[in-house]
């Protein structure tokens, strides 16, 4: 069977799962693990949102990259996995403040601009799992998840903070994150990190959906 381990640790929870309706802003390095292991885990019903192509330098760290070289993200995780639903869109703030979130249980923030994430936070915190910065970074035992007024030793987060609290944003939704001192200032990322942060995503969600 093929959930048939998942059931195992689960039990009457896995209807939760199967019944769940998730969307899932960015499928980078951190968002397409979170796919892979939420479709491998029961589930399907999954609306995944990016405007991006396959790059040669995404080959380090995204799934399936290596296969879609110069091909849309989104159609092209769609035959990997053909349960879900593609939006191809560049995710903005505008954007996010017009989109109906009504029919999704869970809302998962895998994208790196600041202002959609600030949207998502003030629209969605109820049902939202966020991802700060995963890049610069080389040990994944450093990762961590709290709710955002708790995160700590990440530039991104501590911008998303102050952010939010000059807009009178007071209410929490959980984040991850990573306190590990970057060990360069430019764009390096390795995927035993960036791969952990999606996993992790993955692993809240399954938590969510046991409550």
């Amino acid at each position: 069977m093929r959930y048939e381990r998942v059931k195992q640790l689960l039990n009457d929870d896995f209807t939760k799962l199967q019944d769940a309706k998730v969307i899932l802003f960015g499928v980078g390095g951190v968002g397409s693990f979170c796919l892979d292991c939420l479709y491998r885990s029961g589930v399907t019903a999954i609306t995944i949102v990016d405007f991006d192509e396959f790059d040669e330098t995404n080959q380090n760290r995204q799934m399936h990259s290596e296969m879609h070289l110069g091909e849309n993200k989104v159609e092209s995780l769609k035959k990997h996995y053909p349960e879900i639903t593609i939006i191809n869109k560049r995710i903005d703030e505008e954007w996010v403040k017009e989109f109906d979130f009504s029919e999704f249980d869970l809302v998962l923030d895998a994208i790196d601009d600041r202002l959609a994430k600030l949207a998502l936070a003030q629209k969605c915190y109820k049902k939202l799992i966020s991802s700060f910065g995963s890049a610069k970074r080389l040990d994944p035992t450093y990762i961590k998840v709290d709710d955002i007024w708790k995160s700590h030793g990440d530039k991104f987060g501590s911008k998303i903070r102050s952010e939010l609290k000059k807009r009178g944003f007071n209410k929490k939704y959980k984040v991850i994150f990573s306190d590990e001192q970057v060990v360069t200032k430019e764009k390096g990322s390795f995927m035993g990190v960036t791969a952990s942060f999606g996993l992790m995503m993955c692993s809240e969600s399954i938590k969510f959906f046991k409550k």
